[in-house]
C-alpha cells in the first residue's frame, strides 16, 4: 500500500500516529506509546518530535505527552484547558486553541474541529490521591501539510452530522477514523462518516487495542460496499505508508 505522496505516515496502534512531512517535520498525534499494548517496542522511542497534536485528555491519547514534550521540546497544540494542564506540568511551547480555529506552525496549518466524546485527565492531588481533571472539549484535527495534502484525524468521536461540513470546508484527502465501537464509532457509523466527509482514503484506528473494541477493518469494508473508489488502508501497528 502507498499514498504516493512526499510524506510518510506510521500508525503506532490505537489512535497514535507519526507523520514525517516533505519538509522533514515529525508530527506526533495522540502520544500514547509506553503503556500502549499495540505499539511495537521499537516504535516507543523517537529521535525527534517537532509538532505534537492532542485530541483530548484521556490516558490513551495523552499518556506520554508530558514526558515526550519535555524531552523533545515540540510545539504542542491542543484544546485550551488541556494546554493549561500541560503548562502546569512544565510543558513549554503549548498552543491552546478551540474548535474552528486554525494555527500555522512550522509551515503546517492545523485546524481544530469538533468531536462527540468526553474529556478528562487522570492526575493526582497534592496528597497523592487519584483525581480526574476537566480537560476541555474533545476535538479532531484537519492538518494541511506543506504540499497542500489534508489529513483529518477524527479523535475519539461518535458519528455527527457536521462531518459533512468538515468535508465541504476542508476536503480531507485522507481520514483517520475510529471504528472500535463502545467508546467511539463502530464500523456502521464510520461508514456513514465516510459518506458525509466524501473522503476516498481512510485509515481505521482505535480498534483491537482492548477486547471491548470489537470493530474491525473487515467490518468497515462490509459497511462501505456501496462507496465507489474508496480505499480502506488498514495498517498493522508500526507499519508505515509513504
Amino acid at each position: 500500500m502507498s499514498l504516493g505522496r512526499s510524506f510518510s505516515l506510521t500508525w503506532l496502534g490505537h489512535s497514535t500516529f507519526t507523520i514525517t512531512t516533505a519538509g522533514g517535520k515529525v508530527i506526533l498525534i495522540d502520544p500514547w506509546v509506553s503503556g500502549n499494548p499495540a505499539c511495537p517496542e521499537a516504535r516507543k522511542r523517537f529521535d525527534r518530535v517537532d509538532l505534537m497534536l492532542i485530541t483530548h485528555g484521556h490516558f490513551d491519547h495523552i499518556g506520554d505527552a508530558v514526558e515526550l514534550a519535555k524531552r523533545h521540546k515540540p510545539d504542542v497544540v491542543c484544546i485550551f484547558e488541556t494546554g493549561v494542564w500541560l503548562q502546569g506540568k512544565g510543558v513549554e511551547k503549548v498552543t491552546g486553541m478551540n474548535k474552528g480555529g486554525t494555527v500555522a506552525i512550522q509551515g503546517i496549518d492545523v485546524t481544530m474541529v469538533g468531536a462527540e466524546h468526553s474529556c478528562g485527565i487522570s492526575d493526582k492531588d497534592a496528597a497523592g490521591n487519584d483525581i480526574f481533571v476537566y480537560g476541555g472539549d474533545p476535538a479532531g484535527f484537519v492538518i494541511r501539510l506543506e504540499d497542500g495534502f489534508h489529513i483529518y484525524h477524527a479523535g475519539d468521536t461518535n458519528l455527527f452530522g457536521d462531518m459533512k461540513l468538515i468535508g465541504d470546508l476542508y476536503g480531507p484527502d485522507l481520514a483517520l477514523l475510529p471504528i472500535g465501537g463502545h467508546f467511539t464509532m463502530g464500523p456502521r457509523e464510520a461508514a456513514e462518516a465516510i459518506r458525509l466527509l466524501g473522503v476516498r482514503k481512510v485509515i481505521p484506528m482505535h480498534y483491537g487495542t482492548f477486547p471491548i473494541l470489537r470493530g474491525s477493518p473487515a467490518d468497515l469494508r462490509r459497511q462501505c460496499g456501496d462507496i465507489q473508489g474508496l480505499e480502506i488502508l488498514s495498517l498493522e501497528p508500526g507499519q508505515t505508508l509513504a
